[in-house]
This record gives C-alpha cells, sequence and structure tokens, in this order.
C-alpha cells in the first residue's frame, strides 16, 4: 500500500512538478545592462573597383564571441555618426551594429554651406545614381566585413556572425534597405538583392515613383519591419505619407509588420529634432522604435521565440500610445 502511495505521487509530482519559487524571465525588449557603453570603432572600406571608400562606424557588444550583425544606412545628408541612440541599444542587446556613410549623399551635401546651396545640392543629390552607389557600398561592406572578421588582430575579428544579417535604414537609407532587401528595380525585371541579409527593419519607407507596386514588392521573401508617422513627409523629394504607406499592402504575408507612430514626423527617427519639429517631439516614439526594432531582429536573427510570441502578441501594446497604428500579417 506504501509502495503504490509513493508511486501516486511520483507521478504527480512528474506531471505537475512542485514551484520552486523561480520564474522564467519575462521577454522585454528595452532591457539593457546597467551602465553599458558601446565600444566603437571608425574603420573605412575601400572598394578599389569602384575606387570609393566607405567610412563604417563598428559597434561593438560587450558578449564576446561572434554576434548577428545589424547595418544602418543612413538618410540624405547624413553619416556614420547618426542614429546613436539606435546603435548603443542595438550593441547593448548583443548586436554588432555597423553604420555606414555614404559619399555623394552624406553630410558633404549641406555643411560649411549657405541653407539655399545646401538645399539645392541636397535635391540633386537625391538621384539615381547616387542610391546606384549607396547599394553599391552596402554589397562592399559586407563583403569587407567577411575579411574582417578573419583578420588577426582587427576589431571584429571573431565578432561577427555573418550568417545572421539585419539590413536597415531611414529615409534614403529606407530606399537603399528596400532596395538590397528584395525590391524590384523600376522599370525592368533586375534586383539588387543581397542574398546574405536575412531580414530588413525599415524606418520612413516609400514606394517606387514609376511602375507597379505589386511588382516592386511583392516577391519580397524577407521579414521586413516597416516604420514611418502620420507626419512622415520628405520636402526634398516630395514624399507623402500615402507613399510610405502604400509599401505594406503590396507586400506579402509572413514576417510583415507595420507600425504607424501617431504625430510622428520624418525626424522622429533620427537622433534629433528638425527645428519645425522640436516642440512636438514625442519621447515615447523612440521607445515604440527600440522596442519593435529589437523584438524583430531578435525573432528573425536570434531565433527567439519569446520574442516572436511578444511581437505578434500583446507586446506591442505596452508601448503604442493611443492613435499609434500596428499591423502584421
Amino acid at each position: 500500500m506504501l509502495r503504490l502511495l509513493f508511486l501516486s505521487i511520483a507521478l504527480i509530482w512528474a506531471i505537475c512538478p512542485p514551484s520552486t519559487g523561480a520564474q522564467s524571465p519575462v521577454y522585454d525588449p528595452l532591457a539593457v545592462p546597467v551602465d553599458f557603453e558601446a565600444a566603437y570603432h571608425d574603420l573605412g572600406v575601400v572598394d578599389v573597383a569602384r575606387k570609393r571608400t566607405i567610412p563604417v562606424r563598428l559597434y561593438l557588444p560587450a558578449a564576446p564571441g561572434p554576434r548577428p550583425v545589424v547595418l544602418f544606412s543612413h538618410g540624405l545628408g547624413g553619416s556614420r555618426e547618426n542614429g546613436v541612440y539606435l546603435a548603443h541599444h542595438l550593441a547593448a542587446r548583443g548586436y554588432v551594429a555597423v553604420f555606414l556613410q555614404h559619399p555623394g549623399s552624406d553630410e558633404s551635401v549641406w555643411k560649411d554651406k549657405r541653407p539655399r546651396i545646401a538645399v539645392r545640392d541636397a535635391k540633386k543629390a537625391a538621384n539615381a545614381e547616387n542610391l546606384r552607389l549607396r547599394i553599391g557600398d552596402v554589397h562592399a561592406v559586407l563583403d569587407r566585413l567577411a575579411e574582417w572578421v578573419e583578420e588577426t588582430g582587427h576589431p571584429a575579428a571573431g565578432r561577427l556572425d555573418l550568417s545572421h544579417i539585419g539590413m536597415s535604414g531611414h529615409s534614403f537609407g529606407a530606399i537603399t534597405t528596400q532596395a538590397v532587401s528584395g525590391q524590384r528595380a523600376p522599370g525592368d525585371a533586375a534586383r539588387y538583392t543581397d542574398e546574405r541579409i536575412d531580414a530588413a527593419v525599415i524606418y520612413s519607407p516609400s514606394a517606387p515613383r514609376a511602375g507597379d507596386v505589386i511588382r516592386a514588392f511583392g516577391d519580397v521573401d524577407i521579414p521586413w519591419m516597416l516604420m514611418t508617422g502620420t507626419e512622415d513627409t520628405a520636402p526634398i523629394d516630395d514624399i507623402e505619407l500615402a507613399d510610405r504607406l502604400a509599401v505594406y499592402p503590396a507586400l506579402p504575408a509572413g514576417g510583415t509588420y507595420e507600425v504607424v507612430l501617431d504625430g510622428a514626423a520624418h525626424s522622429a527617427f533620427s537622433d534629433a529634432a528638425r527645428r519645425r519639429d522640436r516642440d512636438d517631439r514625442n519621447p515615447n516614439h523612440h521607445r515604440v522604435i527600440l522596442a519593435l526594432t529589437t523584438a524583430f531582429l531578435d525573432t528573425y536573427l536570434k531565433g527567439s521565440s519569446e520574442a516572436k510570441t511578444w511581437l505578434e502578441g500583446q507586446g506591442p501594446a505596452g508601448v503604442l500610445e493611443t492613435g499609434d497604428r500596428w499591423q502584421w500579417k
């Protein structure tokens, strides 16, 4: 009888083990180590074939060993020094963040120029040739990363997991990201896709000016996260909110996400607001950007089931505000 009792208790414990008081940690995409400060290295990628040098800033996480890599392409007039809030958060979350600078459409278009001349030169720089140069920059940087990771004594040696690569960018950098992450070029069947890229985060996306939008985005076969705002227009190249919102419906279902931040202007995705946006800047926008970006990358670069549950469950509701719009398919 006692033996039967002990066997019954053992069976109950096997099915429903007693609680030890410890609980699994709740997934939080905003959690970072206290007092973490990302180490960074300013480097240059020399593309001999194109006679072009691409400045990059390499942010490294504290944890040793190979880590997933996320590239970032700046907007028109930007530099590798942009997006510091994003770069530090990514590094704190265990990513190697590689921030590119694109000569010809970088800060050189406005630096040390009178405002009227700067605006004129910026409009000139928003052209197809600079887009092609930017696309080539992404390919060249990925090529060089594969060399650096094997180079003894290099800051990147042994630190890059090049089997898990994310691409991201804002504004002109968003167009660059779209081009290397699956969008078809208008006017022909050619793509500039880099097959090494596994997922893309696109801040201020835009549909092509020419051609069918479904044809442009219908064959994208990696996960995309789109982020824009209700005031996200770009006066330099006359992009309206409708151009940004046209991308999501044209993308295939499966790993496709979009957030539209209420009241967010074009500069909401940058470190600092433009002068005219300063009074209306909502600090929660950066919180949403960091949370959704992190959960998306954790899902598709780290394979985190907890991150995906957060992303496609109630997680976003905990950071979004009334008026923000969130959808996925």
